[in-house]
């Protein structure tokens, strides 16, 4: 595939978008997250929220998968009651990247989860939530700054083996493990900053801070890098089936 790696990106759905003469609801991304996977090899396309059952099929067409950041995950989706500082859901966001997430790790396709992409790919393994931390959203709509650590030994620790400042702005974390999941880097107050699978069960790596945000491309590097090893043969359709 010319280029590099096809990336899909899960988008934003979100309603009274404002751009020229037009308020519409619109499917976008921060251009920050394309920029990101283009500058690490990669080529970038946009999943807007879709149903479910499609998950499959459009995971079997990419070579890795970034799940990216936004709002809160629905409570109910890990089994808890609502918190008052918790957000308003997106359940059409939570389904279709839920779909994801779970085609993804059947098929072995290269995961990257970022901030609430972490968060949900926690819940999609049966894990929980903290619906509220203080320290890491200083002060809404600016990212903020702080160290993690990597846990020697993890997949992340490999690729970035120094304490770093990254940009970081969220109220949740990881609260249980999902099923599998180890920690690979924590916030000098202790909460889990970083989380993965064991390399026999693929790459599967989620960040809580947005690297999309800074200039440190090793963890996304070693996303495209991973997904142009077990790149997927090319879909290929009768000729004129254009569906």
């Amino acid at each position: 595939m010319a280029g590099g790696p096809l990336i899909g990106i899960s988008t934003y759905l979100e309603a009274g978008v404002r751009w020229g003469v037009w308020e519409l609801e619109a499917a976008l991304l921060p251009a920050g997250y394309p920029r990101l996977v283009q500058r690490a090899g990669g080529v970038a396309v946009m999943l807007p929220p879709d149903e479910g059952a499609r998950a499959a099929d459009v995971v079997g067409r990419l070579d890795g998968l970034v799940i990216a950041g936004g709002p809160d995950v629905e409570p109910a989706r890990y089994g808890a009651g609502r918190d008052p500082r918790t957000g308003p859901p997106a359940r059409a966001r939570d389904a279709w990247e839920l779909a994801l997430i779970d085609a993804a790790l059947a098929a072995r396709v290269p995961l990257l989860g970022i901030c609430r992409g972490m968060q949900l790919l926690n819940v999609a393994l049966g894990g929980t939530l903290v619906q509220h931390l203080d320290g890491h959203a200083e002060v809404v709509g600016v990212f903020g700054h702080h160290p993690v650590k990597p846990v020697p030994g993890t997949r992340y620790a490999a690729a970035v083996p120094e304490e770093t400042s990254v940009p970081t702005y969220h109220h949740q974390a990881v609260d249980r493990l999902g099923t599998g999941l180890v920690p690979s880097a924590h916030a000098a107050d202790g909460t889990v900053e970083a989380v993965e699978l064991p390399a026999a069960d693929g790459w599967v790596l989620g960040v809580q801070w947005h690297p999309e945000m800074g200039e440190d491309l090793r963890v996304v590097r070693g996303l495209v890098e991973a997904a142009r090893t077990t790149r997927q043969a090319p879909v290929t359709r009768p000729f004129g089936d254009r569906g």
